[in-house]
C-alpha cells in the first residue's frame, strides 16, 4: 500500500551526524557505487515477466487455468471482486516505482564526484521510468494520484486522484523533456546495451498517442523520427530473423529492432516463467498458459488471405498447412517438429489418443498437466535455458521497431493516408522478415479492402505473447465483443458443440465498468481522499 511504503522508507529519523562506519542518508548518495546501485534497482523494477506474459490471458490470445494468484484468471471471466489482489498488487508496484525514482532525482545532486552529464542522463533515464511507471496506472485506473516529488506518510494519507488528462499531459512532457537529454543508440557501448535511449522515449510517446486514438497524425510525426531521422534518434532496423529475436542470445540482445527491453543476464538475472508454458515432453512441468483457437485463427494464410476468405485454401483437416510462418515461431500444435537444445527433434502430439505408446505427454485432457487448449508456445523457447526451472537470460521486449511501423500503419490507415507506399514501409517488410514470399501477401491489397482489420490483426499476430493485446482491445473499445463469450481450444471437444472446438472458458466484460479497475479498498480505507471508479 503507498501509505505502507511510505512508512517504511522514512521510519528512520535523519541525524544531525553521520556516523563513520556505514551509510546514512547524509553518505548515501555521495558514493558513486550507491548512485549506480540505486538505478539499477530502479530499471529492475520497470516491469515484470510475469505481467508481460500472463496478461495475454487477459485477452482473446490465452487462456491461464491457475491464475489465482495473478487475479488473471478472475479478471478475463469476469469473476472478480474489487478486493481482489491483483487491484492492489499492481497499484502497490507502480507507486513504489514512482517512489524510488522520486527519492532518485531528489537526492543524486548529493553526489558530488559524478560528472554533470553523467548525472544528466541517469536523471533522465528515471524521469522516464517514472513517466512509464504513471501511464501503466492511467491505462488502467484513468485518474490517479500523480506524484512529481516523494510524499510523506501524513501527504499520502490526503493525496486525491489527479485528473486523467493533467496526468497524460504530464508523461508526454516529460518524455519530450527527457529525449532531448537521453542518447540515441548509436551513442552507447556495448556495455551499457539495454539503458533507455532517445529512441525508446520518442516510441513509448507514440504509443500513447496512438493509445489516445485522436492524436494519430501526432503519431505519425514522432513515428516518421524514428524512421526517418535515424541519425538524431537512433538506428533502427527490423531483426532479420523473427524467431531469433526471441530464441538467439545474440539477434535477442543485439539487434537494432529492440528499442526497449527488459534486461536478463544468465545466472545473475533470470526470468523461469517457460518451465509452465512449453510441451511436457520438452521438461515443463505443467501448462500454465495455453494459446487460444482465436489466437491460432488469426494467422493468415501464405497468400494473404484470412482463413474465412474465399479462395484462402484454408483446409479444416489440416489447418496448419500454408500458413503465416509466425504461427509456428509462436505456437505448438498437434505433430509439431520440435527442436531440443542438442539439435534433435521430436514430435509433439497434442490430440488425444494421436500419440504413439510413450509419447503422450503432451496430448490434451481436461484432468491432464498438459495444455488446456490444444496449444503450448513456442515464442521465447530459450534453447540454452539453465536447469533447473528453464531459466532463461534472454531479454524481454518492451517496444520493438516492428511496433512503430505498425503504429504509423494505424496511424496513416485512421486518417485515410494509407497508401502502397505507406503499405511498402511498413506491412510489406514485416510479413517479407516473417518469411512470406507470396506477392498477393506482400503487395497493399488496396483501399476497397477491410485495412482496418488487416492491421489491426498484423499487430496481434506480430506482437502475440508480448503483453500488449489486452492494451489494444481496451482503446479499440472491442473488448466487450471478444471478451465476451467462449474462448475455445482446439477441435478436440464435442461436435455438437461449436462444431467440436473446445469451450475453455466463458469470458465477461462489462463496458459499463471493466474499461477500468477498481481503486484497492486498502488504498480508500486509508486515504478517504481516493474516489472510486464508476461502477464499482
Amino acid at each position: 500500500m503507498l501509505v505502507a511504503l511510505l512508512l517504511l522508507v522514512t521510519a528512520c529519523k535523519k541525524l544531525d551526524l553521520a556516523p563513520s562506519d556505514r551509510y546514512t542518508e547524509l553518505t548515501f548518495w555521495q558514493s558513486n557505487d550507491n548512485v549506480n546501485s540505486a538505478l539499477n534497482n530502479i530499471y529492475s523494477g520497470l516491469y515484470t515477466s510475469d505481467r508481460i506474459f500472463y496478461n495475454e490471458a487477459l485477452s482473446d490470445n490465452a487462456f491461464t487455468k491457475l491464475g489465482v494468484s495473478s487475479g488473471v484468471d478472475a479478471l478475463s471471466s469476469g469473476n472478480f471482486t474489487i478486493s481482489l489482489p491483483r487491484f492492489q498488487n499492481d497499484w502497490a508496484y507502480y507507486y513504489s516505482g514512482i517512489k524510488s525514482c522520486n527519492i532518485f532525482l531528489e537526492n543524486i545532486d548529493k553526489n558530488g564526484t559524478l560528472g554533470e552529464t553523467v548525472k544528466d542522463r541517469m536523471k533522465a533515464e528515471v524521469r522516464f521510468v517514472r513517466a512509464w511507471h504513471h501511464y501503466n496506472l492511467v491505462k488502467w485506473w484513468g485518474d490517479v494520484p500523480l506524484l512529481q516529488k516523494d510524499i510523506t506518510p501524513n501527504e499520502a494519507k490526503s493525496v486525491s486522484r489527479t485528473p486523467r488528462a493533467e496526468v497524460l499531459q504530464f508523461i508526454l512532457n516529460e518524455l519530450d523533456a527527457v529525449a532531448i537529454l537521453l542518447p540515441t543508440n548509436m551513442q552507447i557501448n556495448k556495455a551499457d546495451l539495454g539503458r533507455i535511449t532517445r529512441g525508446a522515449a520518442l516510441a513509448l510517446k507514440a504509443r500513447i498517442l496512438l493509445y489516445e486514438g485522436n492524436r494519430m497524425a501526432d503519431v505519425i510525426t514522432v513515428c516518421e523520427q524514428l524512421m526517418n531521422d535515424q541519425a538524431q534518434n537512433g538506428t533502427y532496423a527490423l531483426a532479420g530473423s523473427y524467431t531469433g529475436l526471441f530464441s538467439d542470445k545474440l539477434v535477442n540482445k543485439e539487434s537494432s529492432e529492440s528499442v526497449l527491453s527488459l534486461q536478463y543476464v544468465p545466472q545473475l538475472r533470470v526470468w523461469g516463467d517457460y518451465i509452465d508454458f512449453a510441451p511436457i515432453s520438452a521438461g515443463a512441468r505443467t501448462n500454465n498458459l495455453s494459446p487460444t483457437q482465436e489466437l491460432v485463427n488469426a494467422y493468415i494464410m501464405t497468400n494473404g488471405k484470412a482463413i474465412t476468405d474465399a479462395g484462402s485454401g484454408y483446409d479444416e483437416n489440416n489447418p496448419y498447412n500454408n500458413r503465416d510462418p509466425r504461427l509456428a515461431a509462436t505456437i505448438v500444435y498437434d505433430q509439431y517438429s520440435w527442436t531440443n537444445p542438442d539439435n534433435s527433434k521430436q514430435t509433439i502430439y497434442i490430440k488425444p489418443g494421436s500419440a504413439p505408446a510413450g509419447q503422450g505427454a503432451n496430448e490434451y485432457s481436461r484432468a491432464g498437466q498438459g495444455t488446456a487448449t490444444g496449444y503450448y508456445w513456442r515464442k521465447y523457447w530459450d534453447p540454452n535455458y539453465a536447469a533447473p526451472g528453464f531459466s532463461s537470460g534472454l531479454n524481454l521486449h518492451l517496444i520493438r521497431y516492428a511496433e512503430v511501423l505498425l503504429m504509423y500503419a494505424e496511424a496513416k490507415n485512421a486518417l485515410g493516408q494509407m497508401t502502397a507506399g505507406v503499405w511498402d514501409k511498413t506491412i510489406k517488410p514485416i510479413r517479407t522478415r516473417a518469411g512470406f514470399t507470396d506477392a498477393a501477401a506482400l503487395s497493399f491489397p488496396g483501399t476497397g479492402s477491410n485495412l482496418t482489420e488487416i492491421i489491426r490483426n498484423e499487430r496481434r499476430i506480430e506482437l502475440a505473447m508480448e503483453g500488449i493485446r489486452i492494451d489494444d482491445l481496451r482503446r479499440w473499445k472491442t473488448a466487450e465483443n471478444v471478451m465476451n463469450g467462449w474462448v475455445h481450444g482446439a477441435k478436440y471437444g464435442d461436435p455438437a458443440t461449436d462444431n467440436g472446438y473446445i469451450q475453455v472458458q466463458l469470458r465477461v466484460f462489462d463496458k459499463a465498468r471493466h474499461y477500468l479497475w477498481p481503486v484497492p479498498p486498502a488504498e480508500r480505507a486509508l486515504n478517504n481522499n481516493l474516489s472510486q471508479n464508476s461502477g464499482y
